[in-house]
């Protein structure tokens, strides 16, 4: 037994301490620093791979749209009736006890009545007042040039200049004038086409609508439990986002068409019911309708033939007027803060979904889309800071 402080304990200890441990400095293949800098390499190519992916998948999306946009948009307005008008069937149900089928054939014939009439009320009304505004609208608008090419010369003289060179480098080309019309009337008649679908896509929609979520759990069941709770709440939060938005926003379009159209009219001002029924129903897509009724009304009460300031200020009276209530008196009432968005974040969403979904659809849809990534984008926090509280639990 050798003691500690003997020469040869002396010599192994310092063998042991000529062998490098796998931890030692001199032994590793990589610098910190330059661990750090791959570290960071990958988490970079990462996020430019996801980032290609997303531009991949969002490209083929807008492609698949482009190519379908008819179907779907026939599948996108009987979906949106169909969520408008489920309600009402759930109530024939429940409070009158009617069939299911016998429900659904109710709510569809008193829904394609009530839109009849109306149709019938009012389309000639407005054919009558779209045909003098055709009539009326080359005076209109050479009267509107006057009045820019009086005030800013300069700026008139560049357009004439652009427009006539436009004008010259397309004279020759007559055919393919002729092609696009073509094009145009045959995208217009396959329009047409899908839409007379619309009836029986919403038959189908509101009969077997109810059955959807069974279906999704039954395709969920491969996986295991919480993904498809957690799937199913998503479906859900979705549907109710839709629901309850283009419930409310049908409404508050058809108050404030009403609201329009009765004000224009009253204040003299030419097509007051055409123009506010169709500003009425462009409020469909939040502040559109106010956007497009700023820049068409206030200059039709201006350059109209008994137009005045005085009629232009009373136009720009009734759109503040009917602004206030909308924001004051509907949308607290009928939405309330469903959506939770900022007015900011609801205009950004319209550009950002109207550029990615093909201009109508994605429009119409912005809201609730944006809705719901909100939502998932809470859950997807929430789920975070609960796992990083548990781990600074567990340690």
């Amino acid at each position: 037994m050798r003691a500690h402080g003997s020469p040869q304990a002396g010599v192994d200890d310092a063998g042991a301490s000529d062998v490098q441990s796998p931890l030692s400095p001199r032994t590793r293949l990589f610098s910190a620093p330059e661990l750090r800098l791959f570290r960071y390499t990958a988490i970079l190519s990462c996020l430019v791979v996801l980032a290609g992916l997303t531009v991949i998948v969002v490209w083929s999306f807008s492609w698949i749209l482009s190519v379908f946009y008819n179907l779907l948009l026939s599948l996108s307005i009987a979906g949106i009736l169909a969520l408008v008008l489920h309600p009402v069937v759930e109530f024939l149900e429940q409070r009158m006890h009617l069939p299911h089928l016998l429900a659904v054939v109710f709510v569809l014939l008193v829904f394609f009545l009530f839109l009849g009439a109306m149709i019938f009320l009012l389309v000639p009304i407005l054919v009558e007042q779209a045909i003098q505004f055709m009539t009326m609208l080359p005076g209109m608008l050479e009267r509107w040039q006057s009045y820019f090419s009086y005030s800013f010369p300069e700026i008139s003289a560049m357009i004439s200049n652009s427009l006539e060179g436009n004008g010259e480098e397309g004279s020759g080309s007559v055919l393919p004038g002729l092609g696009d019309t073509g094009r145009t009337i045959m995208s217009y008649l396959g329009l047409l086409a899908s839409m007379s679908f619309v009836p029986l896509l919403l038959f189908f929609t509101l009969h077997s609508g109810h059955l959807l979520r069974g279906q999704v759990s039954e395709l969920l069941s491969v996986f295991n439990k919480p993904t498809q709770k957690k799937s199913l709440y998503f479906m859900d939060v979705f549907v109710e986002y839709v629901t309850t938005f283009f419930q409310g926003q049908l409404i508050i379009a058809v108050c404030m068409g009403t609201l329009y159209a009765m004000s224009f009219t009253l204040i003299g001002l030419n097509f007051g019911l055409l123009v506010g029924l169709v500003l009425g129903l462009l409020n469909i897509v939040p502040f559109l309708g106010s956007l497009i009724g700023l820049m068409v009304v206030l200059p039709m009460a201006y350059f109209q033939p008994e137009g005045s300031f005085q009629l232009l200020l009373l136009a720009g009276v009734v759109f503040a007027a009917v602004q206030l209530v909308e924001s004051w008196l509907l949308t607290p009432k009928i939405m309330g803060n469903r959506s939770g968005l900022h007015p900011a974040l609801v205009v950004i969403s319209l550009f950002f979904w109207g550029t990615v979904l093909g201009g109508i659809i994605g429009m119409v849809l912005a809201v609730p889309l944006t809705a719901f990534m909100v939502a998932i984008w809470g859950e997807i926090k929430a789920s975070l800071k609960r796992a990083l509280s548990n781990r600074e639990v567990g340690t």
